[in-house]
């Protein structure tokens, strides 16, 4: 008899079968790896970031965060453009990589132009042949500062001494410490800072001008062209400082100040999934209180502001449309995430349940093939045995034997027809009577017949 498709292997078989549907299942609802290029070291994103991705870790969440360092956020942006990483720390106005699209504004930024009052000083063309102090800037802002004096035709003049000439502005780097001396010195009229508006140290900058001031005022250096700008610089943004906002005795600003500034934005390759997008920028707002504890950057994480879906995918700096579900709460639920690997599973698993269905067909047939070849050769033994000698009749008598003990192993290692195998034991007892009856005729005597039970229980 065949062992080849005994039902511990189709056991066995079925097992493996569900233990790689488990398996897949494990890879598509185990945590997603991403990797994120970080930068400036010294800058708030680096903590905001490492908050971010312990408290993902902490939590469980489905997104986990390898961080790639970087020192400038040039090189952070080309990492994202190369594909070395799946996010990064981006600030568009120094480089936008091609592939990038945004996920959240990580900290608004405005120039903050500001002078102890009466100056004068509450326009760009104002600052022609003023010395304008700066502290803890980067390349970056330099870059914003000299496009805005571009603009209104005034050139930045870094260093220097002795008289300023027309249409020119002369830069002064300051420590922060420094900075309250060099207004009692005469040697500053104004200061600047490319920073959060409600920074801590934003305050500080604005305090300091304000004590200089005998009247306990501040002018601010508004940017009333703000649109025509951003129109001739499109990677910068326009950004209002409410009034009030440095202090309300005296108001500090008296009335809002219409400026211009950049962001520091957290930007996916254009290729992540809806869901992978949505899932990263649902989980960093859902922690923020989290991440508040360990940074105060996290205060300052916002969405973008647009109105509708298609101005946020057609915008210079378009929203990746993972977010856009998120914060429009259109996120695709258990069934549509996952509905193609329900469905592939689905026609495995009918397709599997039909090669069972075949194989037991087959196993059946099989069943009844061997019970026809016995039944067969059992009737040939009948006709055989009138013929035979006495030696012939000994070897009907082994095959006989052979025959049942072969019925007896298949019955106890499958399952069998009552009906079949009735006929079975019919036939294997008229063989054997058969062949006793012959002997009896030939003057032969006639070896005792072997106890034979066979049921289908068996």
């Amino acid at each position: 008899m065949t062992r080849a498709f005994r039902p511990e292997r189709i056991f066995l078989v079925t097992s493996l079968v569900l233990t790689i549907a488990a398996a897949v299942a494990l890879y598509v609802l185990q945590a997603t790896t991403l990797t994120i290029a970080v930068a400036p070291r010294d800058g708030t994103e680096p903590a905001l970031i490492r908050a971010y991705a312990e408290a993902l870790t902490s939590t469980h969440k489905s997104v986990r965060l390898r961080i790639l360092p970087f020192d400038d956020v040039r090189e952070s942006a080309k990492a994202l453009e190369q594909g070395r990483a799946d996010l990064a720390v981006v600030r568009p106005d120094v480089d936008l990589p091609a592939n990038g699209l945004t996920l959240a504004i990580l900290r608004d930024q405005a120039m903050l132009i500001a002078s102890p009052a009466p100056s004068g000083i509450t326009t760009f063309p104002g600052l022609a042949r003023k010395r304008l102090g700066i502290v803890a800037h980067r390349d970056a802002d330099l870059w914003l500062l000299k496009s805005l004096m571009g603009y209104y035709g005034l050139t930045l003049q870094e260093g220097g001494t002795g008289p300023i000439p027309a249409g020119q502005v002369r830069l002064v780097p300051l420590a922060e410490e420094d900075l309250a001396s060099a207004f009692a010195q005469k040697r500053i009229d104004a200061v600047v800072a490319v920073i959060a508006p409600a920074a801590p140290m934003a305050l500080r900058l604005v305090g300091t001008v304000q004590a200089a001031s005998r009247t306990r005022k501040v002018d601010f250096v508004g940017v009333e062209d703000g649109p025509a700008i951003i129109e001739r610089l499109p990677r910068l943004q326009a950004v209002t400082v409410p009034a009030g906002l440095f202090g309300g005795s005296p108001k500090v600003p008296e009335e809002e100040v219409k400026t211009v500034g950049a962001s520091y934005r957290l930007m996916a390759k254009a290729s992540m999934s809806r869901t992978v997008a949505a899932d990263v920028t649902q989980h960093l707002f859902e922690l923020r209180s989290r991440l508040s504890d360990a940074t105060p950057a996290a205060d300052y994480v916002a969405a973008p502001a647009y109105e509708t879906t298609a101005e946020a995918t057609s915008a210079r700096l378009p929203i990746h449309p993972g977010a856009i579900d998120y914060y429009e709460r259109e996120q695709q639920g258990f069934i549509e995430r996952y509905g193609d690997w329900i469905y592939l599973l689905a026609v495995l698993g009918g397709g599997f349940g039909s090669a069972l269905a075949w194989l037991r067909q087959r196993l059946r047939r099989l069943r009844r093939e061997r019970i026809d070849v016995v039944m067969d050769r059992l009737l040939e033994i009948l006709a055989e045995a009138r013929r035979a000698d006495a030696a012939g009749l000994d070897a009907l008598t082994g095959e006989v034997d052979t025959l049942a003990a072969d019925v007896v192993r298949y019955t106890r290692e499958r399952e069998t027809d009552t009906r079949t195998m009735a006929a079975v034991m019919i036939a294997i007892e008229t063989a054997r009577s058969t062949i006793a009856d012959c002997r009896r005729m030939a003057g032969e005597a006639v070896p005792p017949r072997p106890a034979f039970r066979l049921s289908a229980a068996e």
